[in-house]
């Protein structure tokens, strides 16, 4: 009887657990979806499907009415609250293809340069709070393929006018000040990461790519300095290559990092939560012996010489925050 009733216990723990969390797929594959932002109608990122394109149906509340889905930075789909009733929502989730990253002739050089785009962003408290994209092109060592140096060829800067700067309220800042170019890091030699005990490893397999999620826990423990505290700092990164690759530099198609803090002052009655996105998508690899010259990336102007956003193929989240935010973001001045 007592075994019967632990068993009984430990079902209806799994299915409120499962009843909580909701997959989204995609509706031309049936493969999970990640990477799936959901907007409630007053803007904010409530939920970011994981690479099993699941989320927790607890982030999502009633009041918000109508959520906005975003996938590969392209709006896919707005549902109401209770379309999420259902365990599993497919989603149109891609209008174009894949860009082909374009590999210039190999030749022996020192240098090998990965160009391609990109787009970052801030949330504090789940709502925008900063954002720029741009073109950029990373220097590795053709040798050891470490990256070496990269240059900002073009960037647009926005930012919310309504930030303040109050010492004591956190919840007021402008935290632009973490908006960074994206990183590259962890490229190489992603199948070395399986085995780390500090790291979650998952990977998904398609006929379009080959995705990886490594999420690590950095801090869970509280931290306190002049009178602020932080705590559970978490990142999660994804990264994704050609379908059965060797996964190297040359197959790289996405790189996608959020970065997850609790800030606050003391005074504060509860933690703020800031949420950073860096995202980078290769266009075309190739190699010389000469480095070029960097660009500063100042996040307080723009610098560009073309409407390098209005090209099809780039990751514009711009449109998708200002219909949210209207006269509230604010582009920065262009330096050229």
């Amino acid at each position: 009887m007592r075994k019967s009733l632990i068993l009984l216990f430990l079902a209806f723990i799994l299915n409120l657990f499962h009843a909580q969390t909701i997959t989204f797929i995609s509706e031309k594959t049936n493969k999970p979806l990640p990477k799936v932002s959901v907007f409630a109608k007053d803007g904010s990122i409530v939920a970011f499907s994981d690479i099993d394109g699941k989320i927790n149906k607890q982030s999502l509340k009633p009041k918000q009415e109508k959520f906005q889905l975003v996938c590969d930075n392209i709006p896919v789909a707005t549902l109401a609250y209770s379309d999420f009733n259902q365990e599993v929502i497919k989603i149109n989730d891609r209008i174009k293809d894949i860009e082909t990253v374009v590999i210039k002739k190999e030749k022996p050089a020192k240098y090998l340069f990965v160009k391609g785009n990109f787009n970052t962003y801030v949330t504090l408290n789940n709502k925008l709070n900063s954002y720029a994209d741009g073109i950029v092109t990373y220097i590795f060592d053709n040798k050891t393929k470490k990256l070496k140096s990269m240059q900002v060829e073009q960037y647009r800067i926005f930012r919310l006018e309504n930030a303040e700067m109050d010492r004591k309220k956190l919840s007021s800042w402008d935290y632009g000040m973490f908006l960074k170019v994206p990183r590259l890091k962890n490229i190489e030699n992603i199948d070395g990461y399986r085995t780390k005990k500090d790291i979650i490893f998952k990977e998904l397999k398609s006929d379009k790519k080959d995705q990886i999620e490594l999420t690590e826990i950095t801090n869970d423990e509280e931290m306190g300095f002049l009178g602020y505290r932080i705590s559970d700092a978490k990142n999660i990164l994804n990264i994704s290559y050609v379908p059965n690759s060797r996964k190297e530099l040359r197959d790289l198609l996405e790189y996608n990092l959020i970065r997850f803090i609790k800030l606050k002052h003391k005074s504060e009655p509860q933690y703020n939560d800031i949420a950073i996105y860096n995202n980078f998508y290769p266009i075309d690899i190739d190699f010389g012996n000469e480095k070029m010259e960097k660009m500063q990336f100042d996040i307080n102007s723009s610098q560009y010489t073309s409407k390098y956003w209005e090209n099809p193929a780039f990751p514009n989240m711009q449109p998708v925050f200002s219909s949210f935010f209207k006269e509230d973001l604010k582009e920065k001045p262009n330096a050229k």
